[in-house]
């Protein structure tokens, strides 16, 4: 198995970079809000039937050139004088559900970066965690076929560039059990040396759907492709 931690949409070749201005300020205008939506499929992804995209976390990476940590930059949303924040997570993704109100070329995004530094983005996904530690098998596992599903609706023409989702990778920040009580018996996963376990989905326990538990939760649960 290939890991890619979190799985990669294949437009990310359509990175966008900010244009470098004039004015050496410490914000700078970044590009459009719409530009932002419609090239890296959020617009697409929203607009699926939320029962057709409810197991997956989709977000944008944020990529600065040069030596600059993405966890320190800030987005703005300007619109008739107001400013937004937009929201940045602590490991400096944007996670970002599209304001219909703003998809017009008016509104636009600054961003806190000197005209030096070019600001690339990366649309990816990953598994989303279930609540808790005990729930049904295909709440996590059906996300392989669901995020498979998702990205040949919203990749467009790049869509023969498309990863496929193999499995899941479950990440803890401490050794950990994952058990699931099936009618055939119960299968145990420990956490292996870097604190991780990786489920293949299993037609017939996504058929069953029966408990999966964990003994502590993971942190993040990210698609692979092969």
């Amino acid at each position: 198995m290939k890991t890619v931690p979190p799985l990669l949409l294949p437009f990310l070749l359509l990175a966008l970079h900010g244009a470098a201005g004039a004015q050496p300020t410490a914000e700078r205008e970044w590009m459009p809000y719409k530009k932002l939506v419609d090239t890296t499929r959020l617009g697409r992804f929203y607009a699926l039937p939320a029962a057709e995209r409810d197991k997956l976390d989709m977000f944008i990476q944020l990529q600065p050139s040069g030596p600059v940590d993405p966890r320190t930059v800030t987005l703005t949303a300007l619109r008739d004088g107001t400013r937004t924040p937009l929201p940045l997570s602590a490991d400096g993704n944007l996670r970002l559900v599209p304001n219909p109100d703003w998809l017009t070329d008016d509104v636009s995004i600054v961003a806190n970066l000197p005209t030096t530094v070019d600001l690339a983005v990366t649309p990816a996904m990953n598994a989303v965690v279930p609540p808790g530690t005990s729930w049904p098998y295909a709440q996590l596992m059906g996300s392989v076929a669901q995020a498979n599903a998702v990205m040949d609706k919203i990749s467009g023409p790049f869509g023969m560039f498309a990863p496929t989702a193999r499995s899941v990778l479950l990440k803890f920040d401490q050794p950990a059990r994952l058990t699931i009580q099936s009618s055939t018996g119960t299968r145990q996963h420990a956490t292996d040396v870097k604190y991780q376990i990786r489920l293949l989905p299993d037609a017939a326990l996504l058929a069953e759907n029966p408990l999966t538990t964990v003994s502590t939760r993971p942190l993040a649960a990210e698609l692979e492709s092969d």
